[in-house]
């Protein structure tokens, strides 16, 4: 092997691990989020405003030292970016937070990452009803194993009865179609403006917004060391680490090598909620996340058309 060819598989390399970070850095978040949700007591729209404001004004402070300035307000100059900005901040940023924290409280962690996990088919499910997008061969096989795999993971492979409340599997699924909105609405953006200061700004948006229903300076919970290292970890790591991770991790590898790391998320939130939360996991509740594993795999890799 040449020394090109070393020096891209070394490149090629260095994004895989950093996407592969950045994705386990989501399942922790996960993970703690579940104590944050159902053990602290935290208010969701209060935890969900500090949250957005805190990574937002965190990640514009990381855009203005590494970002020419030029670029900073370039997406307020032009009012249907600032339109599509804002769309991304309600409808993706804040409603995908807004139904995760709930599929979580009304459930567990665990699944609720699966059916987050499931963004990428509804993303094709969006692309068939609304575009000329043809229904492939992937398409269907993507969609059969994913409605396997989700069965099994919210029956626990009793098909009578549901593993978690229903109520969960809505929020649930609510929060995989936000995530897919959290992927394609800012995708003009991103690809005009760099993605940090898309995110950061569509954060602090969000913010702004979720401080009009709970301001996190008016009746804050009451905090111990356990909220605080709860809710830092979630910011600082599954947020602004997290996302800065996965930004730098696409200079140096293909969005398709970075879709093959999705699956350590899911995965890595059912080991930890395994062995720190004591979750009972049983035989078809696993095969039925690698299904589900297996089916956003294939549609990621396969489906070109």
């Amino acid at each position: 092997m040449d020394e090109g060819k070393k020096l891209a598989k070394k490149t090629l390399n260095r994004g895989f691990w950093l996407a592969f970070c950045a994705s386990a850095l989501w399942g922790v978040s996960g993970t703690v989020l579940q104590v944050v949700a159902k053990n602290l007591n935290i208010p969701a729209m209060w935890f969900i405003a500090t949250r957005t404001t805190v990574a937002g004004i965190i990640l514009l402070a990381v855009g203005l030292i590494v970002l020419p300035s030029k670029e900073f307000f370039a997406v307020f100059k032009n009012w249907k970016d600032l339109l599509t900005l804002v769309s991304f901040a309600v409808f993706g940023l804040l409603a995908n937070m807004f139904t995760f924290f709930h599929a979580i409280k009304t459930g567990n962690s665990s699944t609720a990452t699966i059916l987050q996990y499931l963004s990428p088919l509804f993303i094709m499910i969006g692309l068939i009803l609304f575009t000329k997008k043809k229904t492939s061969r992937v398409d269907v096989i993507s969609f059969v194993l994913a409605l396997i795999g989700v069965v099994l993971m919210i029956t626990r492979g009793d098909i009578g009865h549901l593993s978690i409340p229903f109520v969960s599997v809505l929020w649930g699924v609510g929060s995989g179609i936000t995530a897919a909105l959290y992927v394609v609405i800012p995708q003009s953006l991103i690809a005009k403006y760099h993605g940090i200061l898309i995110t950061g700004w569509g954060m602090l948006i969000a913010g702004i917004i979720s401080n009009f229903f709970s301001p996190i300076w008016v009746n804050p919970p009451k905090m111990s060391t356990a909220s605080i290292l709860g809710i830092g970890t979630v910011i600082l790591l599954g947020t602004v680490s997290a996302f800065l991770l996965m930004v730098l991790s696409t200079k140096y590898t293909t969005a398709a090598i970075i879709s093959i790391t999705d699956a350590v998320q899911p995965f890595t939130t059912l080991v930890l909620s395994v062995i720190f939360l004591h979750y009972a996991v049983n035989l078809p509740e696993i095969i039925g996340a690698v299904i589900v594993v297996l089916a956003i795999y294939v549609l990621n890799r396969y489906d070109t058309e």
